[in-house]
C-alpha cells in the first residue's frame, strides 16, 4: 500500500510537470515571430513571419486599414453625430502567432496595444467529384480598438476599448499548399461591441501562406484572387488583339504580294481582235 500510495504522487507530479512543459514549449512558439516590415518597399506594407522548430510555418504579408465608425456629441450638446476614425496598421507593430495542422493564428499589436487584430486561419478537407480535396481560408478576424486613443479619436461618446468581431467569416480561400496572393482591395465586415456600429477592414497587397511552407521565407506557388485575375487578362487582351491585328495584316500584305507578283507574269491576251496582228 504504501508503495501504491508513494506512485501516485509521483505520477501526478510527473503529469503537472508534462503539463508544464507542454505550456511553455507553447509560449516559446508564439515568441517566435518577426516583423519585417522593414524590408518592404511599400510602406504601408507589413511583413510577418512566424517560425517553429526554426522553420517557417507561416508568412503575411497584408496593408490593413480599418474604418471605425463612432458618436460624439453636436455642437448642441444633445444629439449625436457619428464620425470616422481611419486606423492603419502601421511598422513597428508587435506580433504573436502560432501554427498547427489543421489551425493557425496571427496577432498583432499597435499603439501601445490600443489596437490589436487577431486573424485565424483553417485548413479543411472536402470530397469532391475528383476526391478528397483540402482548402485553407481566413475563417475569423477580431479588431480590438480603444476609442479614448487620442490620435484617431477625438472626443468619442463611450470612449474605451470595442471588440468588432467577423460573422461566419470564409475568406482568401486556397488549395492547400498555395498560397493566397491580392493586389486588389478586399473589405471584410466587423460586427463592433459599440452598440449598431460595423467596422470595415480594408485588405490589399495581400500575399499570405499560414500552412505547408516548403522553404524557409518563401512562399509557395501563388493562388491569385479573381479580381487580379480579371485585370491581369484586361491588361493582356489589348496586346494580344494587337498581336492578331498585326499578324492579320501582315498576312494580307504578304497574300497580296504574291498575287500581284502572280498575274503581273502572266501574259495578257488582247480582247480586239485586231490587235493579233501585232503579235509574234
Amino acid at each position: 500500500m504504501d508503495l501504491r500510495g508513494r506512485a501516485i504522487p509521483s505520477v501526478n507530479r510527473l503529469r503537472v510537470l508534462l503539463m508544464l512543459f507542454h505550456t511553455m514549449a507553447q509560449i516559446m512558439a508564439e515568441q517566435e515571430v518577426e516583423n519585417l516590415s522593414g524590408l518592404s518597399t511599400n510602406p504601408e506594407k507589413d511583413i510577418f513571419v512566424v517560425r517553429e522548430n526554426g522553420t517557417t510555418c507561416l508568412m503575411a504579408e497584408f496593408a490593413a486599414k480599418f474604418v471605425v465608425p463612432y458618436d460624439v456629441w453636436a455642437s448642441n450638446y444633445v444629439d449625436l453625430i457619428t464620425e470616422q476614425a481611419d486606423i492603419a496598421l502601421t511598422r513597428g507593430a508587435e506580433v504573436k502567432g502560432r501554427c498547427g495542422p489543421n489551425e493557425s493564428e496571427l496577432q498583432v499589436f499597435w499603439v501601445d496595444r490600443a489596437y490589436a487584430l487577431k486573424m485565424l486561419f483553417v485548413k479543411e478537407s472536402h470530397n469532391t467529384s475528383k476526391g478528397p480535396e483540402a482548402t485553407w481560408r481566413l475563417s475569423k478576424v477580431q479588431f480590438v480598438y480603444d476609442s479614448s486613443e487620442k490620435t484617431h479619436f477625438k472626443d468619442a461618446v463611450s470612449a474605451g476599448k470595442h471588440t468588432a468581431n467577423s460573422h461566419h467569416l470564409s475568406a482568401l480561400v486556397t488549395p492547400a499548399g498555395k498560397s493566397y496572393e491580392c493586389q486588389a482591395q478586399q473589405t471584410i465586415s466587423l460586427a463592433s461591441s459599440d452598440p449598431q456600429k460595423t467596422v470595415t477592414m480594408i485588405l490589399s497587397a495581400v500575399h499570405i501562406q499560414p500552412f505547408d511552407i516548403i522553404s524557409d521565407f518563401v512562399f509557395s506557388e501563388e493562388h491569385k484572387c479573381p479580381v487580379d485575375e480579371r485585370e491581369q487578362l484586361e491588361e493582356t487582351l489589348p496586346l494580344i488583339l494587337g498581336l492578331i491585328l498585326g499578324l492579320v495584316i501582315v498576312v494580307t500584305l504578304a497574300i497580296y504580294h504574291i498575287h500581284h507578283k502572280m498575274t503581273a507574269n502572266q501574259v495578257q491576251i488582247p480582247r480586239d481582235r485586231s490587235q493579233y496582228k501585232h503579235m509574234g
